[in-house]
Parts: C-alpha cells; structure tokens; sequence
C-alpha cells in the first residue's frame, strides 16, 4: 500500500511540474512561473479592479476588496514599489483622495499573469480530457 501510494504522490508531482511548465515555455530564468506579487489574493485583487476600472480611489479599493486600511495600503504599496501602479494624492473637499492607477509596466505584467493562467488552464482541461496523462 506505501509503495502505491509513493507512486501517486510521484505521479501527482510529475503531472504537476508539467502543468506549472506550460508547454514547454521557458524564460532567461527557467521555467515560466506565475507572477509572484501579483499572485497574491489582495494584490490579483487591486491589479484586476484597476485594469477594470482604469483608477479607483483608495476608499473604492477598500470596499471592492473588502480589506482593512493596513492590508490594503502594505499590498499597494508593495505593487507601487515594484512599479505595477502609481499613487497620487489629491485634497478634494478638505479631505485627501489616494488615486490608484496601472502603470504599463503593471499592465504588461498583468497581462503575461493572464496569458500564464489561460495557458495553466487549458493545459490542466486538455489533461482531465485525456484521463491525467
């Protein structure tokens, strides 16, 4: 029973590495892998509603993402020094506006984040089509 459970695991590895690999498609770093900074549930979050949205205010930020003022804020600064978003801030009615908006760095990494997941899918669906391997 231990040795045909060690050849699933093995089984499962295997089949799982292909999957990440996509393809065969390979960068200068080696295989092509998802988007680290991005991949992260509140950072997909802020990345996706701002390719939406074009720019939204912090406060319209905090109510799609259903996110605390600290997480929000420690998330978009870590986008916003990787050069994924801008923030500017404005006084608007006595009070201060945070506005943030995709930089075309941000954009083209978010693009290849999605092209990756497409490819991820249709390799995961063609490979439950064909019964796994």
């Amino acid at each position: 029973m231990a040795e045909r459970q060690l050849a699933h695991d093995t089984s499962v590895a295997e089949s799982t590495r292909r999957l990440w690999r996509v393809d065969g498609e390979e960068t200068s770093g080696g295989p092509l892998e998802l988007d680290r900074l991005i991949h992260e549930r509140v950072r997909l979050g802020i990345v996706s509603a701002l390719a939406v949205n074009g720019s939204l205010s912090f406060t319209e930020l905090k109510e799609i993402l259903d996110a605390t003022d600290g997480n929000l804020s420690t998330h978009a600064r870590r986008l916003e020094e990787a050069g994924y978003l801008v923030c500017s801030k404005q006084m608007e009615d006595g009070t201060a506006r945070t506005e943030y908006q995709l930089t075309e760095q941000g954009v083209g990494e978010f693009e290849s984040y999605l092209e990756h997941m497409e490819a991820l899918i249709r390799a995961a669906r063609s490979g439950a089509a064909g019964g796994g391997s």
